[in-house]
């Protein structure tokens, strides 16, 4: 494996989240890595890919900082060329993940309990009574999802705040917040205690954690990732597939956005539909771009 690709966050008071970002970037041009990190005075919420020794450095020299000292580090293979990301950005945002949620919703101070990989694994070989509350957007649950999933039914998460009443009957429920990496479920599980539900967790290190020690176990299908590979599956062996096309319905996990550009809807579609509808989620985006060329 010649790259890495990591992934990870942290809430932690950053007083001076400029300062950081230019030491940030400094570094990451110095090791040759493209990405993304966002710092916010409520912490950082990152994912780079370059070489395993730049990965190392750049790991030692982020612990470093006593501020980082104990962040958990989600790990997978990158690609061949350094595709995964098309340049570095680090950016000082007002949240590490947009919620629009109050203030009062500080996972600092409040948040689900955290739920270990081999915990989570228990509760299913057990036979638990729980269920799994995904906090990714729709389009994200298409290619993968736990067993005893129910959706959030959120196009983009800063619709968190409409979560609560979509699944209110699941209130005296055991609720497990799952989503890629788990900085989403740091809020979303606070947000769903302080709306009233009595049993709230959160999968720690999220769906690449458990995936990256239990591949192809619960899991069904594939892990959306906000990079160039689209998805992974961790290196799991006979996985089930569940990833549909829009169009057609056969399975497949091959994401693309709609040629469109006012429509831009990020979809699952097969090859041969995407070469029957050239790229188009229907026809009525094809007339529309049809008109705008004309």
């Amino acid at each position: 494996m010649k790259n890495e690709i990591i992934l990870f966050y942290k809430y932690v008071t950053i007083e001076n989240p400029k300062e950081l970002m230019d030491s940030q970037r400094a570094l990451c041009e110095e090791l040759g890595m493209l990405g993304r990190l966002i710092i916010a005075e409520e912490g950082v919420n990152g994912t780079f890919e370059g070489s395993v020794d730049a990965i190392k450095k750049y790991e030692e020299a982020l612990r470093e900082d006593t501020r980082f000292a104990d962040i958990q580090i989600k790990r997978s293979e990158g690609t061949e060329d350094m595709s995964a990301f098309p340049r570095l950005q680090i950016r000082v945002r007002d949240e590490i993940i947009t919620t629009r949620l109050p203030k009062n919703v500080d996972p600092t101070k409040d948040t689900g309990t955290y739920l270990e990989p081999d915990e989570l694994q228990k509760w299913y070989e057990e036979g638990k009574d729980f269920v799994v509350v995904d906090m990714r957007n729709d389009y994200e649950v298409d290619s993968g999802y736990f067993e005893k999933t129910v959706p959030s039914g959120m196009k983009n998460f800063h619709e968190i705040g409409t979560v609560a009443d979509r699944i209110k009957d699941l209130k005296d429920k055991t609720v497990l917040t799952v989503c890629t990496g788990g900085v989403r479920c740091e809020k979303a599980s606070a947000y769903l205690k302080k709306e009233g539900f009595k049993n709230v967790y959160q999968l720690h290190g999220g769906m690449h954690k458990y995936m990256e020690k239990y591949p192809g176990k619960h899991f069904k299908g594939t892990l959306y990732v906000f990079d160039g590979r689209m998805t992974t599956d961790l290196g799991a062996d006979n996985r089930e597939k569940v990833g549909a096309c829009r169009q057609c319905g056969e399975k497949s996990e091959r994401y693309i956005n709609c040629a469109h550009t006012p429509c831009h809807l990020q979809m699952i579609q097969c090859e041969n539909c995407a070469e029957v509808m050239a790229g188009f989620c229907s026809e009525n985006c094809r007339k529309k771009e049809e008109a705008l060329v004309c």
